[in-house]
């Protein structure tokens, strides 16, 4: 990133909250799936951006705003997998289904979307909806909430674009309920920041929930 930002010394950095405390000290501004386009729609026009570090939620925001942004090549690893041709395939066996994506995945599958949300918006969505079925692209441990909030209906997770369970996080599955009781009867491990980096990280994440109200 500070080699990106030296490139472009004029432009503002936005940042996805799922990025480290490191690239949000040097963002101007942090943002989410739900708020990403609201925050780019606040900044002046003529003000150059740079979007980090998602590549595929960057180009999202730019077809909603009509922005042009600067995109790191940064994408999710699970949102990257999704396979356009097996979704396809899976409308043609699910004519009634509904496909509702995350704004993450790449532009191929999100065309074919009836829906595109943050976790919290598709969760939203599929209540609200009298469609029964739904085939979701996204990370598959959100079907669980779904199926706990409106369980008469179907919710048909995507395939990856191999036989892998890909569209699972590998970073996700690693936090259990285990390991968050241990962390809390513990009170470890502990996670140290420098002061400096603290400081830097917490004033684009203010300033981005001052740009949400």
């Amino acid at each position: 990133m500070s080699h990106h930002k030296a490139a472009h010394p004029d432009h503002k950095v936005v940042s996805y909250i799922n990025c480290t405390a490191e690239i949000k000290a040097m963002s101007d501004v942090i943002c989410t799936s739900s708020n990403a386009v609201k925050i780019i729609q606040q900044i002046p026009a003529e003000q150059p951006i740079i979007f980090a570090p998602d590549r595929n939620l960057g180009r999202y925001v730019m077809a909603q705003t009509g922005r042009e942004l600067l995109l790191w090549q940064g994408s999710c690893i699970v949102h990257e997998t999704f396979s356009e041709k097996k979704i396809l395939a899976l409308k043609v066996a699910y004519p009634e289904a509904e496909i509702i994506a995350h704004p993450e995945c790449e532009a191929s599958v999100l065309q074919h979307a009836s829906y595109i949300g943050s976790t919290t918006a598709l969760l939203k969505y599929v209540q609200q909806r009298s469609t029964q079925q739904f085939i979701v692209v996204t990370e598959p441990g959100i079907i669980h909430q779904m199926q706990k909030q409106v369980p008469h209906k179907l919710f048909i997770p995507a395939p990856p674009t191999n036989s892998c369970n890909c569209n699972e996080c590998p970073h996700m599955r690693l936090n259990t309920l285990e390991k968050l009781y241990l962390a809390m009867q513990n009170r470890a491990p502990e996670i140290t920041l420098p002061p400096e980096i603290q400081q830097a990280a917490r004033q684009p994440i203010e300033r981005m929930l001052a740009m949400s109200q």
